[in-house]
C-alpha cells in the first residue's frame, strides 16, 4: 500500500518552513507533495529552495481547500492519501498505526489520528480532536471537544473507534474512494467539506474510524479565526447544503426547523452584542443555502441518518 501526504497551501511560505520539517522527519515511508493554491508569497520558491524532495503542485487559481485538493490530488499516485493542514506538527511513527489499521480493515475508508493543541500539547485541539459526531440538531462535535471546550488527553481515546466524520486537518482517505465519490464538494470552497465527504462514503458502505495510537499537533486558525464572519458564513451555508443531499426527508425536515430556530437565536445574540458582520454572516448563508438547495436536492443519492441523541448546548 503506498502513501502520499498532501499538504494544501496558500501563502503559508512562514507555516511551511516551521511544519514541513517534522513531517518530512516522521513520514519517510511517505512521498510528500504541497499542493500550492496560487499563492502570492514565495511559497514556491521556499518549496524548491529548502525542501527540494517535496513535490509542488502549482494550480493556477485558488479555489479553496476543496477545489484545491480536488485539482492536487488527480496529480497525485497513491493507494492511500493523507490531507494534512501546512500547521500540523507530526511525531514520531504517526502514519504506521494509520497504515497497519487500513492494511487489515479493507471496510475503512477514512481515517484520523488523534489531533492535540499544539500551544497547550495535553488537550485536544477544535478542529477534530479524537473524531467526530453529528448531534440532535445536526452540529459537529468530537470525542474530546463538545463546543469549544476541549478536553485533557488522559488516554481516554487511546481505543481506535468509528465515528462519523474525520477532521479535515489531518484526513486520510483511500484514493479511489475519494475519487470514485467525485472528491470534495467543490461549490462548499473551506469548511464543513470533509463532514459531507464522510457520510457520502458511509452512505455507499465505507466506514470512517478514529486512531487512538497516533497522534499529531494542530496550530490551528492559520486560515481564519474561530470567531471570523465568513467562517460562520461557510459553516452554516455547507451544513445545510450537506444535510439536504443527505439525510433522510424526517431527519431533513427536523433539522431544517431545529437549525432555523437555533441560528435565529444566534442572530439576535450577535445583534445584541453589536456583531453585524455575523448577522449579516447568517444572513448571507441562508440567503446562498435557498440558492442552491434545489441543487443539492437533486443529489440526494446518499441518504443515512448519522444524527446522534445528544446536543452540543449542553457543553455551553
Amino acid at each position: 500500500m503506498t502513501t502520499a501526504i498532501a499538504i494544501l497551501n496558500y501563502n503559508g511560505a512562514a507555516l511551511l518552513q516551521q511544519f514541513l520539517p517534522s513531517v518530512l522527519e516522521h513520514s519517510e515511508n511517505a512521498k510528500v507533495y504541497v499542493i500550492d493554491n496560487a499563492s502570492t508569497d514565495d511559497s514556491l520558491a521556499v518549496l524548491a529552495e529548502a525542501f527540494p524532495t517535496v513535490t509542488a503542485i502549482a494550480l493556477a487559481e485558488n479555489t479553496g481547500y476543496a477545489g484545491g485538493y480536488n485539482k492536487g490530488l488527480q496529480q497525485i499516485d497513491a493507494d492511500v492519501v493523507c490531507l494534512l493542514n501546512s500547521d500540523i506538527k507530526t511525531t514520531s511513527d504517526w502514519l504506521l498505526p494509520i497504515s497497519a489499521f487500513l492494511e487489515t480493515h479493507p471496510e475503512v475508508a477514512m481515517v484520523q489520528p488523534k489531533i492535540k493543541d499544539l500551544a497547550k500539547p495535553d488537550h485536544f485541539e477544535y478542529a477534530g480532536a479524537a473524531g467526530g459526531y453529528l448531534d440532535i440538531m445536526g452540529l459537529p462535535y468530537c470525542r474530546g471537544r463538545v463546543g469549544r471546550k476541549c478536553e485533557k488527553d488522559s488516554g481516554q481515546y487511546d481505543t481506535n473507534a468509528q465515528v462519523t466524520w474525520a477532521s479535515g486537518a489531518c484526513l486520510v482517505v483511500r484514493k479511489s474512494v475519494f475519487d470514485a465519490l467525485g472528491g470534495f464538494d467543490a461549490s462548499f470552497f473551506m469548511h464543513f467539506e470533509e463532514i459531507d465527504l464522510c457520510l457520502r462514503a458511509q452512505a455507499k458502505g465505507h466506514q470512517v474510524w478514529a486512531i487512538g495510537n497516533s497522534e499529531v499537533y494542530h496550530k490551528g486558525a492559520s486560515s481564519l479565526a474561530q470567531d471570523n464572519p465568513r467562517k460562520l458564513y461557510y459553516n452554516i451555508r455547507n451544513s445545510l447544503l450537506t444535510y439536504t443531499k443527505t439525510l433522510p426527508l424526517a431527519s431533513l425536515l427536523w433539522v431544517y426547523a431545529v437549525r432555523a430556530a437555533f441560528d435565529t437565536t444566534l442572530t439576535l445574540f450577535y445583534m445584541v452584542q453589536l456583531k453585524f458582520d455575523h448577522v449579516h454572516a447568517i444572513m448571507r448563508a441562508y440567503d446562498a443555502f435557498f440558492a442552491h438547495c434545489r441543487t443539492a436536492f437533486s443529489q440526494r443519492s446518499f441518504l443515512r441518518n448519522p444524527l446522534k441523541r445528544f446536543s452540543v448546548l449542553l457543553g455551553f
